[in-house]
Order: structure tokens, then C-alpha cells, then sequence
């Protein structure tokens, strides 16, 4: 649950002074002002598609020196493909073949560039909208729907591709991530952790504790907070006085912002904050600035809170046509590529609408299988009330 901080709230007239409300609503002004201003960020693609070098990505940019143009399309063609596979999922839950969906829609960059920087003995605690990275981790895409379907917790094995279940509840994957991190440092392993949240849950206590945690044991976790500007329906300048990833100053660590829709630069950023943990330096936060062009979840409107014009400015920072601009540009790709990419993303979606109608109904009786490992006296009587309930409907079925 995200709920408005006492900061964003009106204050209260107290026994102070004209003067004293005068400098304090100057200092809601002077906030109010710094977070609609132009964020200084972190990249590499501006949203034409054309490669720059600026002061603030002197220090990203070598950490991509090696992509080639081969890598490139590749980059490319996990974004269309994670498009395509959202897509189909988000018309399915319409279809009433789902009975929710959280869309990644305007935010591949930030997970296909940070999921490409991993390497495969990192680890991965996400939220329950990281499809893009999933993707990245080698999870089937129709394993995350089981869950969305209600037909399973979660379809695959986190220790196969070290890529953990999703977690509903907002921010607690922070500690887990954390706490796994100090176990990787305790181990002496080399490899990083990497923990996936919104601006919103970036409100959430359990946030908090895991910034102090990571920070006081230098454990190697990257915090990576995808900034899409609205906590549903909250927008951040009702979350925060301050850019998001200044809060890591307080704990007593680097944070960086980057722009989020540009793969490039989310890949380089991440490269860099997992190669410092890895070498004893601590935790990082990283803050991709991208947006939700979607609804939170396919159960609600973002129309009652959101402005046409707004959506219209960041649809000109959409993610992929930046890199097919850069693609086209430089020669890396030609119209048969798009083409063939066009035929594989169809080919995905009609795979993943096949496997969700073909899923078999989950055991009903399952819901009681592995609550404890030993078994419960409590759980044996309710296991027999509730067979004992659906034996009473076949009863009635019986009599008619």
C-alpha cells in the first residue's frame, strides 16, 4: 500500500510566523519546481536514436565499449518480443483467460538493459511486473501467467535461473534481496544480487530497512527502482521532495539516475553497480526515469488520473523506436530484419495464447499440500471441512 507522505500534505498553520509559512511554502515552491524540472540523467541513446557523449555518461560509457551491432539487434529484439508477449497477455486477461495483469508496457529498456547485465550466477528478487528481465533469465513467458491465471504460485524454479518468484507484496522483496546479498558476501562468492521496485514501493518501510541493512553489511545487491512515475495512481511528487536517487546519500551510498528508456545506458549503469558489488563496494540504487504507458493492472483507469498530453510527450520516448532509429541510422538493420522480427513476435503470441487455454485446472485439494513440511493437526481438519463442503455440492447435484 502506498499512502501520501506527510510531506506532500498541506501543513498545518501553527503559532510560527507569517514569515515562517511565507519561507516554508518558498520551500514547497523550490520542491515542486526541482521535481518537474528536466532530470539530469544517464545516456547514451537521446530518444532520435543518435549516440552521445556527455559528462554524465563519461563514466557509463566505457561499460558498453564492447556491444556490437550484433548485440544490438539483440537488445532489440527482446524488447519487440517482451512487447508482444505483454501485449497477448494483457488482451488475454480481457478475454477473461486471466484474472489480472500488471503491463511492462514503456519500461523494456530498463529491464531488458539490466537484465542483459547480469550474469548468470547473479541472483534476481523481482516485483511481479519484470517480465522483460524473465525474459533475460531464460523463464519460459508462459510460466509467469500460471500465476495470473490462478492455476499455480508462480510456474518455474527460482535456483533454475536464479531468478526468484514474484512478489506481490510491495517492496518486501528488498530484504529478501538483501538478505540474501549478506549471504553471498558471508559465502565469499563474487557474484551480485539484484532487487526490482517501483517509485512507489520506494515509500514502503521495508524499503528503508533494506537501504540500512545493505549499507551498514556493504552487502552486493542493486537496488534497481523503475521510476514510472506513478504509484498507481499517486505521481511522485506526492512520494518525495527530493529526485529518488538521492535518498541512497542518506544511507550512505552511490545512487544513479538513468534514463529508462534507453537500453543502452540502463545496460551500462547496471554493468557498472554490479561490478561494484562484486568487488566489495556495497550497495548501489539505481533509478531508471521511464513511465507506465499502461494502466498499473489491467483493473484500473489510468484516464481519471493521468493527462493525454503527458502520455503523448513519453510515447516520443518510446523505448524501441529509439533503437530501431539508431539501428536504421548506423546500418546495423535493414527492413528484412524488422520483418522477420515482426513474423517471430507473431509466432510468440499465438504459442502463448495456445499454452494459457490449455492449462489444466489446478487440483483442488492442492491448496493445503505444503503448508507445513511435517503436516498440522489444523490443516488435516480443515483439508477434511472443506472436501466435506465440495462433496455436499456433488450431494445436491445427485438429488436433482
Amino acid at each position: 500500500m502506498t499512502v501520501e507522505s506527510t510531506a506532500a500534505r498541506k501543513p498545518r498553520r501553527s503559532s510560527g510566523t507569517k514569515r515562517a509559512a511565507g519561507a516554508t511554502s518558498a520551500a514547497q515552491a523550490a520542491a515542486a519546481t526541482a521535481q518537474n524540472a528536466e532530470p539530469q540523467l544517464v545516456q547514451l541513446l537521446t530518444p532520435e536514436g543518435d549516440r552521445v557523449e556527455t559528462a554524465e555518461n563519461a563514466e557509463f560509457a566505457p561499460f558498453v565499449a564492447d556491444i556490437t551491432t550484433e548485440d544490438l539487434r539483440g537488445l532489440y529484439r527482446d524488447m519487440v518480443l517482451t512487447r508482444r508477449f505483454d501485449g497477448e497477455a494483457t488482451s488475454l486477461q480481457r478475454q477473461g483467460e486471466l484474472g489480472l495483469w500488471a503491463s511492462l508496457l514503456g519500461q523494456e529498456a530498463a529491464q531488458i538493459g539490466s537484465g542483459r547485465a547480469l550474469r548468470d550466477d547473479d541472483y534476481v528478487f523481482p516485483t511481479y511486473r519484470e517480465h522483460g528481465v524473465a525474459w533475460c533469465r531464460g523463464v519460459d513467458p508462459t510460466n509467469l501467467l500460471g500465476m495470473f491465471r490462478g492455476v499455480n504460485h508462480g510456474g518455474w524454479d527460482p535456483n533454475t535461473n536464479n531468478f526468484h518468484l514474484y512478489t506481490i507484496v510491495i517492496g518486501s522483496q528488498t530484504l529478501h534481496a538483501t538478505g540474501y546479498a549478506m549471504g553471498v558476501a558471508k559465502d565469499g562468492a563474487d557474484s551480485a544480487v539484484i532487487a526490482y521496485f517501483g517509485d512507489g514501493a520506494s515509500s514502503q518501510g521495508d524499503v528503508a530497512e533494506a537501504f540500512t541493512f545493505a549499507a551498514v553489511y556493504n552487502s552486493p545487491v542493486v537496488f534497481f527502482c523503475q521510476n514510472n512515475q506513478w504509484a498507481i495512481s499517486e505521481p511522485t511528487e506526492r512520494q518525495m521532495r527530493v529526485p529518488l536517487y538521492q535518498r541512497a546519500q542518506g544511507f550512505g551510498f552511490p545512487g544513479v539516475r538513468v534514463d529508462g528508456n534507453d537500453v543502452l545506458a540502463c545496460l551500462a549503469v547496471t554493468r557498472w553497480a554490479l561490478e561494484r558489488a562484486r568487488r566489495g563496494e556495497g550497495p548501489t540504487l539505481v533509478e531508471a526515469f521511464t513511465y507506465r504507458m499502461g494502466a498499473h493492472t489491467t483493473s484500473d483507469d489510468p484516464t481519471k488520473y493521468r493527462r493525454d498530453e503527458e502520455t503523448a510527450a513519453w510515447e516520443a520516448k518510446d523505448p524501441i523506436l529509439r533503437l530501431k532509429a539508431h539501428l536504421l541510422a548506423t546500418g546495423g538493420a535493414d527492413e528484412a530484419f524488422f520483418e522477420g522480427l515482426e513474423a517471430e513476435s507473431e509466432t510468440l503470441g499465438k504459442r502463448v495464447r495456445e499454452v494459457v487455454r490449455a492449462m489444466p485446472d489446478p487440483d483442488t485439494m492442492a491448496i493445503f499440500e505444503n503448508v507445513y513440511a511435517d503436516g498440522h493437526a489444523l490443516v488435516d481438519e480443515e483439508r477434511a471441512q472443506f472436501a466435506a463442503y465440495l462433496a455436499s455440492f456433488e450431494s445436491a447435484e445427485e438429488g436433482h
